[in-house]
């Protein structure tokens, strides 16, 4: 398929998505119109090994909002060297770190915020947490004591948090 087809085709897909609007099947219903759409792409790509995709649309109690998406080819994530996502996975591996991250999602941003929680541990593991937070990617500074979670993490933190639900 030269360019000029695979352009029209995506124009006709878009407009039809468009004209859709509130009718497009949605999750949980039995329609794998996500698992559909990677396997047409996949096979536009030549990409007999399949592929793995994530993404989503998210609103914070804050009413921060963010849109993201992520595809990798089968063959690209077996032959990476997996090693470097241990301390990323690591850094998720404990409850209190966990709620930290919640409780930023949520709007409380200082450390003197989260240190008014309950069994969060004292100011110092406070620190402790969040610097293996910060440290692996999952959080940053915004300055003057002030934490986030950054945007192009949010989406992948709550599809990790979704993949280890029972």
């Amino acid at each position: 398929m030269d360019l000029e087809q695979r352009v029209a085709d995506l124009e006709r897909r878009l407009a039809a998505l468009e004209t859709a609007g509130r009718t497009a099947p949605r999750p949980g219903e039995g329609d794998f119109w996500a698992l559909d759409g990677l396997r047409e792409r996949l096979a536009d790509l030549g990409a007999a090994d399949g592929g793995v995709l994530f993404t989503g649309a998210v609103r914070l109690p804050t009413g921060e909002q963010y849109a993201w998406q992520n595809g990798t080819l089968t063959g690209d994530l077996l032959e990476d060297d997996w090693r470097p996502a241990a301390d990323a996975f690591a850094a998720l591996g404990h409850p209190v770190r966990l709620r930290l991250l919640r409780e930023i999602l949520g709007g409380r941003r200082t450390a003197a915020e989260l240190a008014g929680l309950d069994e969060v541990g004292t100011t110092g593991q406070i620190y402790h947490h969040l610097r293996q937070l910060t440290g692996t990617g999952w959080l940053h500074t915004t300055g003057r004591g002030r934490y986030e979670v950054p945007p192009g993490r949010v989406v992948p933190l709550l599809v990790a948090l979704s993949a280890a639900r029972p």
